[in-house]
């Protein structure tokens, strides 16, 4: 199993370019079931989490063809075509949905287009509970007949009906889910409660290019007019906000001047004042960002809520920043109960983290130490290599596939950017 190995104290400088968001290619690919054309998706990220994606649309019988930047067939792609007109196969099998709990995301647009989804259950989750009770009663009010049998979720109906759909909580997946299911419903249909993350607009925009009739995404309410089909379309994938807040937060913990391309500050507002209250000097260009670390952090507080609020995905690198910080942050995690794995693996670096139920209190101090440290999921993971690039020494981090699910070339582009970092077996 491959190991992460940096050797902190180097301060970044130079440039990188941020890749498509895997959160929102992820749904992405699974509104190529909706129709029977081929959907071309571009700035395609290269992450285990798509590859398991694809695998799963390519056993239900869709057609994945990966096109390199030169426009032919390539296995290191930047875009892919999905062709799922030969659609035969409206499963999502456990052994697949266990490694990427965003295959339920097929559940609505199989029920949509074919009547009929069989979807493993997801399982458990390392940072806490997601349920996906949200998208079964969205799709029942919508008319769908659901039975759980079996660790599967079974959902039939001969055409879905447009409804009033209201979620318990504000679910990023469910919002997603029960929006393209509805594409294709008999009438209109209205979630309340939506998710507003940028995601959900980039998938709507897709859809909307592919013949759906949406108003409202970006909004906590989002109006779905039904169609009877959709068309085929081309579009690019937005840049991915938490990769190119993690950068950021690696430049500000380590020090130096970093220049973010292919990414954009629309969609990190918070993030953005957060680290400007720490002390950088950030300044914003049309589609990059330029970060300028000071001598030494101030402690910011943090809560995470719902977007446009602090993202609980950014939550594990500040606490990495804070623990270098002039000060004591107090960060607290209202998304996920179990989102704080990642604080005792940098209190064996040296951190003064203290945990009280969904609340640390971080006391920065004025240097850690590199240690063997283990990841434990995806943000955790970027958290420890912030810190790692901080360290005194050489850190070693295990368990390093999370970090390949969410950051592409990730070691590549510490490098570039000066740091002394390496994978190993």
């Amino acid at each position: 199993m491959d190991k992460l190995l940096i050797e902190g104290g180097t301060p970044l400088a130079g440039e990188v370019a941020i890749s498509g968001a895997k959160n929102a290619a992820l749904p992405l690919l699974c509104a190529a079931l909706l129709t029977r054309e081929p959907l071309t998706l571009t700035n395609l990220p290269a992450l285990n989490d798509i590859d398991t994606m694809l695998k799963l649309l390519a056993q239900m019988g869709v057609k994945v063809e990966k096109v390199g930047a030169g426009g032919t067939a390539s296995a290191t792609a930047n875009a892919v075509t999905l062709d799922a007109s030969g659609l035969d196969n409206p499963v999502a099998p456990y052994e697949m949905v266990k490694t990427m709990r965003a295959a339920v995301l097929v559940l609505g647009p199989l029920v949509a287009r074919c009547g009929e989804a069989r979807v493993s259950l997801p399982g458990g989750c390392a940072i806490g509970a997601r349920p996906v009770d949200q998208h079964i009663k969205g799709l029942t009010a919508m008319g769908a007949e659901i039975a759980v049998e079996q660790g599967y979720v079974h959902a039939t109906s001969p055409r879905l009906k447009g409804a009033r759909l209201f979620t318990d909580m504000v679910t990023v997946t469910g919002t997603e889910n029960l929006m393209m299911a509805a594409c294709l419903a008999d009438g209109d249909s209205v979630i309340e409660n939506a998710a507003r993350e940028p995601e959900v607009v980039d998938l709507a925009n897709c859809l909307i290019a592919m013949g759906a009739r949406i108003s409202g995404a970006g909004t906590d309410v989002i109006r779905i007019q039904g169609v009877a089909r959709l068309h085929g379309a081309t579009h690019r994938i937005m840049p991915d906000r938490i990769e190119t807040g993690t950068y950021l937060c690696a430049a500000a913990a380590a020090g130096g001047q970093i220049r973010l391309t292919h990414t954009s500050a629309s969609y990190l507002d918070a993030v953005i004042d957060k680290l400007m209250d720490a002390g950088c000097a950030i300044a914003i260009e049309h589609n990059a960002l330029t970060l300028k670390a000071p001598p030494r952090l101030k402690a910011v507080g943090i809560r995470t809520a719902p977007y446009p609020a602090f993202p609980t995905d950014m939550q594990a690198q500040f606490m990495a920043i804070n623990a270098v910080a002039d000060g004591t942050a107090v960060i607290r995690e209202t998304i996920f109960e179990n989102r704080f794995m990642h604080a005792v693996e940098l209190i064996r670096l040296g951190a003064d983290i203290r945990i009280d139920g969904n609340t640390a209190f971080v006391t920065g101090v004025p240097k850690l130490d590199g240690a063997t440290v283990m990841a434990t999921d995806l943000r955790a993971s970027a958290s420890l290599v912030i810190a790692g690039l901080v360290a005194r020494g050489e850190t070693l981090i295990e368990r390093i596939y999370h970090l390949d699910r969410g950051y592409e070339n990730l070691e590549q582009k510490l490098a570039a950017l000066g740091a002394r970092v390496k994978r190993v077996k």
